[in-house]
């Protein structure tokens, strides 16, 4: 499994960084693993959109549905729900990830989690282009929310 956990201050409000979160259309634009967003459906505390995945240094991945479960204030925790379009994912991959926000002087201590593993034989070929390129990726994300919200 390849896990990274990244932490920034961001001069915003809970609210308005989850709720950036929660618009995958609007997150799509800091995010380069959210490729072409098909659509869109959100309940409430809860958004679901299929998109073409894209992983560092691995290229476009199949189409996949996620879901983020908003906890207001707090954090956003997102999976691949069991779903047909998610079968083949879910069948050679796990996927985990979360954003948690804590109010600090100034704004908010964001710290985004995301964790891919794959199965064999995808595991040795996956796994260590991840653990060289998905770091990068993701502080290049947390930093372009954190651009987008301090303007």
């Amino acid at each position: 499994m390849v896990e990274v956990i990244v932490e920034e201050t961001v001069s915003c409000s809970p609210e308005a960084f989850l709720g950036l979160v929660m618009d995958p259309r609007r997150y799509a634009e800091i995010d380069r693993k959210l490729g072409r967003i098909d659509w869109v459906r959100r309940d409430g505390d809860v958004t679901e959109f299929r998109f073409r995945s894209a992983l560092p240094g691995l290229g476009p991945g199949p189409k996949v549905v996620s879901r983020m479960t908003l906890t207001p204030g707090e954090r956003v925790d997102v999976q691949l729900p069991e779903r047909p379009e998610n079968r083949l994912a879910r069948r050679v991959s796990t996927f985990e990830a979360h954003f948690e926000c804590t109010p600090v002087d100034g704004g908010i201590r964001v710290r985004r989690r995301i964790a891919f593993g794959f199965t064999a034989p995808l595991r040795w070929f996956a796994e260590p282009v991840l653990r060289r390129k998905l770091r990068a990726d993701v502080e290049r994300e947390v930093r372009g929310a954190k651009r987008l919200l301090e303007r």
